[in-house]
């Protein structure tokens, strides 16, 4: 898995917990639903550190609670 996937596995738990869609969460977060769907779409993953900061914003999170998730550690090294 890449890191642009557990980013969206993990934006996707957390609108889970909280019970909100993902156009809700782009909504709170001052994001246009456009970009949080073309982060969602697999063929695409659009996504930047400053989208991640505003979702986490939007969550009431900081970027040190959204990455702190095991997912991250298990990631593989990119360089190779």
């Amino acid at each position: 898995m890449s890191v642009k996937d557990v980013c969206v596995e993990r934006f996707k738990q957390l609108c889970a917990e909280r019970k909100i869609k993902i156009n809700e969460l782009a909504n709170i977060s001052g994001v246009t639903p456009s970009t949080a769907y073309s982060m969602m779409d697999a063929n695409r993953r659009d996504i930047s550190i400053t989208t991640i900061k505003k979702f986490c914003d939007g969550l009431e999170i900081t970027l040190g609670e959204f990455f702190s998730a095991p997912e991250f550690d298990g990631l593989e090294q990119e360089i190779r």
